[in-house]
């Protein structure tokens, strides 16, 4: 739209100078005009460019929380924080430590006890949950 408006600006400007023209003199008086009708042009095409300028739209997205998951479901996914390495004299195993259990998961007395296992290390006893036995009983690790 703005390049219409500059187009008929233009246009005026030369239908108006062609209807006054007169031979062609150049005093001072004609000079300071001249820069006046450009600097006037200017000041008009600036005006216009910033207009467009502050059109700019700023576009919010909406994010979603995620929701928590149901209850019967939400059971069945032990926090994957409380999965550790625990070195024993035979090497390394993996179990969810009892504790951080206790502490991050609600459900620990619904886990199946066959599932509780102590493992001897060097610092004492440690006491968790076997990470395979869980799996097979239907619980999984979240993972976040």
């Amino acid at each position: 739209m703005h390049r219409y408006f500059i187009a008929a600006i233009v246009t005026a400007t030369l239908a108006v100078t062609s209807l006054s023209a007169s031979p062609a003199r150049a005093d001072g008086e004609d000079i300071a005009k001249a820069l006046a009708g450009i600097a006037v042009l200017a000041i008009i095409g600036k005006a216009i460019k910033d207009n467009r300028d502050d059109r700019h739209v700023t576009r919010h997205t909406h994010q979603p929380k995620p929701r928590p998951l149901p209850p019967k479901v939400s059971r069945h996914y032990l926090p994957g924080q409380c999965l550790r390495n625990v070195r024993t004299d035979y090497g390394t195993t993996r179990m969810f430590g009892r504790r951080c259990l206790e502490r991050s998961y609600r459900h620990v007395q619904h886990l199946p006890r066959a599932c509780a296992q102590r493992v001897w290390t060097a610092n004492g006893v440690r006491r968790g949950y076997n990470p395979r036995c869980l799996h097979q009983a239907g619980f999984r690790i979240a993972r976040n």
